[in-house]
Parts: C-alpha cells; structure tokens; sequence
C-alpha cells in the first residue's frame, strides 16, 4: 500500500495486509493460461491499429478462449472488489472512488472507458496485467451494467458494493424497472463485507434486508430540503402532461417551474425520519449545493470541498463515493487489528469478521479524502469539455429520461448552441420510447441548432411536441457535428448523446482539436 509515497497506514507488509484481508491463493489455472495474457495484448494492440472492434473487442476474445481469467486474475487483490452499478451515475461515481482511494495510498485497478460489460473489464485488465498474468494493484474499482453486474458476481465475489439508484432504462434490455432493482438486488446478496446503499432511493434502500449475514450495510443520503432537486423513477411528470392538468384545473406548478428554482447556497437541517420516524442514518449526507461545491455530514461533522465535476446530480454522487471509501478504509483498520493481534500468521479472515457490522471510526484524513475529490474530473462524455475552433464543447452522456431531464436542469441552454445526437444501437438501448418521457421545455428560449443521429427524426418529432424549434436535422452525425462545432466560432456549446453517439461525436472531434484518448478502439 503507497509504499512508494510514504503513506502506508499500518506497519504490516503488502503480503500481510493480503493474509489479514483474505487474499485467495491463485485459483486453478488451465495449461492455456499462460497465453491469455499475451493473446489478448496481442488483439487489443490489433484492434487499436485497425481502429476497429472498440475497447471491449478484446476481452471479448479472451473471454472465449480462457473464461476463468477474470476471477483468476481479481482472486488475490487484498481489498477485494468494489463493484460500482445502478442506472445513473456510474461511470463518475466509480472514478471517484477510486481517485480517492489512489490518494489514500492503495493501488486502484479501474476500468475508465465505462465499457462495463464483464468483456469491457476483461479488456482493462490487458492493459495492466503483464505476461506473468499478476495484478498489481491493491483493490479493484468496476463499473458494471445492471445485467452484466450480475454475470460478474456469478464469478467474483465482490468485497463492497456501491448500489446508486434505480431508473427506467433499455426498456429491451431490462423490461420494466422493477426487474432492474431485482438483478441489482442479486449483487447485494453476493456481497461479502460492506454494501453501501441509496437511502433516497425506496427500490435501493429495500436492499438492506437482503444482504447475507455478516455484510455491513452503509447509506449516503440527501438532506430532506434537496430531495425534490434529485426525483425518483416514480415523480416524473413531463411539463406538457402538467400545463395539460393545469387547464383542466389542478393548477399545480410544472416541472419546468421547479427545475428553474436554485438549490445554490441553501443551508438545511439534515434530519429527515420518514412518516413512522425510522429513516436510516446516512454515513454520509449532502446538505447544500452550489456551484462547483457542496458541503456534506459525515459522522455529524459538517465539511464543505469545492469540485470540478459538472451538473448537480454529481454532488449526490460524490456523497455516494465517499460513504464508499470510508467503508473500504473502515476495513482497512479492522484489517489492521487482526494483523496486529496475530503477527506472522496467515490469518485468512472472513469478511465477516471484517465487516463493519460494529462500525469503527475510519483513520481517513477527511481533509486529504475531500481534496482527492476537489481534483476529480469529469470521466469521458460526462460533461467533459473540448475546446474546437474557439467554442468550449461540452459532451453530455444521456441515456433515459432521468438522466436527461438533470443534464438538462444542470446545464442552462442560455448562451449556447444545442445539439442532440440520438442513436439506437445495443449499447444505447434499441427502444428510444424513454424519450416521450424527457421534459425539453427548458430548451423553448433558445430552440435546438442541431439533431442528428439515427433516431435524429425521432428526436426532432418529440421537441415538436414540446415546443422547441429545431433549426437544423440529419442523420449523418459526423458530417452535423462538423457543422455544429465550427459554426458561430466563440459559442459555448452543448452535444447531448446516446453512448454510441458520444463515441462517434468524440473520434469526429479527434479530427478537429486535442481530444485525450479514452482508451476505445475507434
């Protein structure tokens, strides 16, 4: 752990720390084995050549030729897994976690790319594993896909879970979203030592009940005056739906009124028990939000960390990652008690004896946890910005209604040009009906300058409905992003896009300006 840097916690050895924490001893391995390592090298580097395949092509040879090497290859990581999943926010919540776990001495193995199909690890692990086929990392950080997330576990066993919410999403893929918190429900009974759950989220929360006996369960939360800000699956109401109902008398106040009032600078009390007073307490909570900071509750002590990640939704992720890291390092000083109390011996705890069942109080730095977070970026296409011919461009991943309605409510459109890229391959989800349940009134001021993408008619039939004018559709995506990011050089803009549609809009950029290279093979 951190040797390098000083900051090793404890006075025991990395090989230590493995026996203390139940590191496995190398599970069997086929004659082959040897070459799966250097074969899947061999294909990435291939793929990455031909620019061809993206950056899950290899794993998913490797996969075929040697199944066993993912649970092979996690098996003696001395922390274990941390497995990242739920419908929003994945991808930046696991980069998080695992900045911040870098920053705290550990060596992080994480999959960046967010291809979180089992495949997609597999194919970030031929980055980092050498030929010998040995992780050298101390903990695995994993973004999974629901479904796939499921997959995982069958195979590996994660030591901690981080389960985030639970939204519509690929209605093909997932059906309706109560068979999504059930696959998310099946991670939660595998986990080992500590699950950390969304307290705001009823489908999430739910989850407690299902752990095995002996795992920990930990919360993140909201403090009640920030919940409307952050709805569940269950309160959408388009605004269209809404002015409708009003006609007709119920004079409510629209979703486009609520998502123009400000939560910046709003202080609030962070009790909040719900109707029968018996609300779980978070480990750690977000009480006021602002631009580019937040202040959180941890363990009653108020502290406040300014961030460069964009879009509100993110801070209540941020909350989710720290109630994570605490939990990983709440083990690490239980890991440490065992050490001490039976030197020289290879005691293969059980992570029930590790858990934090009896909490203890974490020797983080909170100081040194929160300025990890302060520096974390956006991960690529979550509200990453690339400058082109004068304009900041800024891509923003969506991908169901919930999602898009809080990129919309994050970033205001005044001032800026607007495109929407809109695909539909398997990646994105086939079934684009999620759209009819995205309120764009937010966009009526200023109208859209571009939609394109294979759906990109789709798109524009449904900004018809709520008023927005479209200037310009097509569905050629490179040939509109080309046009989008050189007109009215100097314009800030904003690309709102499907999965396929960022890498696309990405790898046409590339061609323009800088773009950093994210590790997809296209």
């Amino acid at each position: 752990m951190g040797e390098e840097n000083g900051s090793q916690p404890r006075e025991t050895s990395r090989e230590t720390q493995r026996e203390a924490l139940g590191g496995q001893s190398d599970a069997a391995r086929p004659w082959t084995a040897f070459a799966t390592p250097l074969i899947g090298k061999a294909v990435r580097g291939a793929s990455r050549l031909l620019r061809h395949g993206g950056s899950a092509f290899p794993g998913k040879i490797v996969e075929q030729i040697d199944p066993g090497f993912l649970a092979r290859t996690l098996a003696d990581l001395p922390y274990g897994v941390v497995l990242v999943s739920g419908t929003n926010g994945k991808t930046t919540t696991t980069r998080m976690v695992a900045s911040m776990l870098e920053t705290l001495g550990l060596k992080v193995f994480t999959n960046p790319t967010g291809s979180n199909f089992t495949r997609g690890v597999v194919s970030a692990l031929l980055t980092e594993v050498p030929l010998s086929g040995r992780l050298d990392a101390d903990v695995a950080v994993l973004e999974l896909d629901e479904a796939y997330a499921v997959k995982f576990v069958q195979q590996v066993k994660p030591r901690f879970a981080l389960l985030l919410n639970v939204m519509r999403d690929q209605l093909d893929r997932f059906g309706e979203i109560d068979n999504t918190a059930r696959l998310l429900e099946r991670v939660a009974e595998a986990t080992t030592g500590t699950v950390v759950l969304n307290r705001e989220d009823p489908r999430i929360a739910r989850f407690a009940s299902a752990v095995p006996e002996g795992t920990g369960v930990r919360y993140f939360g909201l403090a009640p005056e920030l919940r409307r800000f952050f709805p569940s699956d269950d309160d959408m109401q388009t605004t269209v739906a809404e002015e409708a109902a009003s006609v007709a008398g119920n004079g409510r106040p629209s979703a486009n009124d609520r998502a123009q009032q400000e939560p910046a600078g709003t202080s609030v009390s962070t009790e909040a028990p719900d109707a029968d007073g018996r609300e779980a307490t978070a480990d750690v909570t977000l009480t006021r939000v602002g631009n580019h900071e937040a202040d959180f509750l941890i363990d009653g002590r108020a502290v406040h960390t300014a961030v460069k990640l964009e879009g509100v939704y993110n801070l209540f992720n941020a909350a989710a990652a720290l109630a994570t890291v605490r939990a990983v390092m709440a083990q690490d000083i239980a890991s440490a008690q065992v050490a001490e109390t039976m030197p020289g011996q290879a005691s293969h705890a059980s992570d029930a004896a590790i858990s934090d069942e009896s909490p203890v109080d974490s020797p983080v730095d909170h100081d040194r946890l929160l300025a990890a977070l302060a520096e974390v970026t956006p991960a690529f296409g979550r509200g990453e910005t690339i400058a082109v011919n004068g304009s900041d461009v800024q891509l923003l991943l969506v991908k169901n209604p919930m999602g898009f309605r809080l990129s919309l409510g994050s970033f205001p459109p005044d001032g800026h040009d607007t495109m929407i890229a809109i695909c539909d391959l398997y990646a994105d989800g086939r079934d684009m009906s999620w759209l009819w349940d995205v309120d764009f009134t937010s966009l009526r001021p200023t109208g859209v300058a571009m939609v394109s993408g294979t759906r990109a008619w789709d798109m524009a039939l449904r900004l018809e409905y709520d008023q927005v004018r479209v200037e310009q559709t097509g569905t050629d995506l490179e040939a509109a992003v080309r046009q989008f990011v050189t007109a009215r050089p100097g314009v800030p803009k904003h690309i709102y896009c499907t999965y396929t549609s960022m890498l696309r809009v990405r790898a046409e950029l590339a061609k323009l300006t800088i773009v950093a290279d994210a590790g997809v093979g296209r």
